[in-house]
This record gives structure tokens, C-alpha cells and sequence, in this order.
């Protein structure tokens, strides 16, 4: 038996916008023993639907099972795989970063390099908003660490497809 290889996938899941959805989504990931690396759920522009992106690390087979019992569930209207190159893809990252009289302005310099944003100023940290894709993402964090990274929060992925909107809801 040979070993699958696993990759990233990126899925775009329009769901019924009603209680106890994201259990059982997250459940059939759960059942077949697979880690959702980021999921962010959230309402889209029509109330009566939400939409979860799913970032998940499996083989291909294992994709494709998942994806047709997800199609099973009553509360799925659409499952798209985003490609990241016709897809927008961001994060959010909140971080508290130390700083001094010493190396206040170099943490400020940082921000503004990275596009990111001072959204709080204490006497002994900075907390820095940004966006981005995973790659901008860690590469701030990198750059902020020598500083000393107090706290920090990141959402999960949130992403959708360039261009038309796909995955309209069944009527």
C-alpha cells in the first residue's frame, strides 16, 4: 500500500444559515479523521445563507469523499474548491508587540512596510492590524518576533473567487 500524497484545498462551502450546520459539517471532517486547518464562517449578503471557508490538508481521494458526503447534507447549498491563484485569499492577524522609547518608531516603520495599522498605543506595546495572505501574514510575524510578540490572535482564511459569483443557491 502506497501513502497518498496530502495537500492543502481550499473550500468554499454556502450553507443554510440556521443552528447546528457547523457542527455537522465540522463533524464529517471529524469522522474521517481529517484536521480543518482554518475555517471562518460568517453571513454572506443573502441572511438566509452563510458561508464556510474550509482549509484542509488531505488527499485527493479523501477531498472527493468528503466533498460528496458534505453534498448529502441538507443544509449545503454549494461546495467550491478555490484555486489560489483565481481566488482571493486573507487573514487577519492582531498582534501586541513590546516596545520602548528605543524601539517604538522601528515597530511603527514595520506597519507601515507591511501595510498594516497601529489600532492601540500603551506605553509599553503596540497593537498592529493587518491583512493579507498567509505568506504577508508570517512574514510581519517574523519580522515583529525580535521585538517580542506579546499576544497575538488570527482569524482563519476567508477567501472567495475572482470575477462572477459561483455556487448560486439552488431554488
Amino acid at each position: 500500500m502506497t501513502d497518498s500524497v496530502r495537500s492543502t484545498h481550499t473550500l468554499s462551502v454556502l450553507v443554510e444559515n440556521s443552528p447546528g450546520v457547523l457542527a455537522r459539517v465540522s463533524s464529517l471532517f471529524s469522522r474521517r479523521a481529517y484536521n480543518i486547518d482554518s475555517l471562518a464562517v460568517g453571513p454572506t449578503e443573502d441572511e438566509r445563507y452563510s458561508r464556510m471557508t474550509i482549509v484542509v490538508n488531505v488527499e485527493e481521494h479523501g477531498l472527493a469523499q468528503v466533498i460528496q458526503q458534505l453534498d448529502k447534507l441538507i443544509n449545503v447549498i454549494s461546495i467550491t474548491e478555490l484555486n489560489p491563484v483565481s481566488s482571493v485569499q486573507r487573514e487577519l492577524l492582531l498582534v501586541k508587540v513590546s516596545t520602548d522609547a528605543n524601539t517604538r518608531s522601528q515597530v511603527l516603520e514595520t506597519v507601515q512596510l507591511f501595510r498594516a495599522k497601529v489600532v492601540d498605543v500603551a506605553q509599553d506595546a503596540v497593537t498592529i492590524e493587518a491583512t493579507g495572505n498567509a505568506e504577508k501574514i508570517q512574514a510581519l510575524l517574523r519580522v515583529l518576533e525580535p521585538y517580542g510578540i506579546k499576544e497575538l490572535v488570527q482569524s482563519g482564511l476567508v477567501a472567495m473567487s475572482r470575477g462572477l459569483k459561483p455556487g448560486s443557491p439552488k431554488n
